[in-house]
């Protein structure tokens, strides 16, 4: 079975006629994005093709329609860019430091320590007791013989006083910044500064 297509010769004459207004019409609607523009225009004149029925309506001319149509197509082209996620370049992909180069790890484990040793004593003790050694909140506060609640006060004006001395680390890249995994109050084990 094959499907009724609009005549190439009246299709022709519909891009003569109607094709630099549409194009105009669409460059308006893309912000002025040439090539968007352009596969707007296409894609109407495509519908135009594929419904022949469009030609025999008591329109005096196609223009209302062609500009309906062009209209439709650049709002669900924008609403079908908006609902994905960005698309990232290449050049983000260069900047991510390879996971398996452990030259960015020592780095990085360098720079830890060098601001670690900056913090007050008090804080110090309190972030190698969570962080470190991977005790909880309320196990630190036993050890070091302080208010579970001044651990907590401590371990976060320290966390805040490293963020300011390490620049160029950001908060999400660091891992947990309160009390360690999920509900746990455990932080992760790592290896003393």
């Amino acid at each position: 079975m094959t499907t009724a297509t609009t005549d190439e010769r009246a299709l022709a004459q519909l891009q003569r006629e109607h094709g630099p207004a549409l194009l105009t019409y669409l460059l308006s609607l893309t912000y002025g994005d040439r090539q968007r523009a352009e596969d707007l225009l296409q894609e109407t004149l495509v519908r135009a093709w594929q419904h022949p029925e469009a030609f025999e309506a008591p329109y005096e001319s196609m223009r209302p329609w062609l500009f309906t149509v062009g209209r439709r197509l650049a709002i669900d082209a924008r609403r079908s860019r908006l609902a994905r996620p960005a698309e990232i370049g290449d050049g983000a992909l260069a900047a991510t430091p390879d996971p398996a180069d452990a030259t960015e790890s020592a780095v990085a484990a360098l720079d830890v320590r060098a601001a670690v040793r900056e913090l007050s004593p008090e804080h110090r003790a309190v972030l190698e007791r969570i962080y470190f050694d991977g005790l909880s909140v309320k196990e630190a506060a036993a050890e070091l013989g302080i208010p579970a609640g001044t651990v907590k006060s401590r371990s976060y004006y320290a966390l805040r006083a490293l963020g300011r001395g390490l620049p160029g680390y950001s908060r999400a890249a660091g891992g947990p910044a309160r009390g360690g995994r999920g509900g746990t109050g455990r932080a992760p084990r790592t290896a003393r500064p």
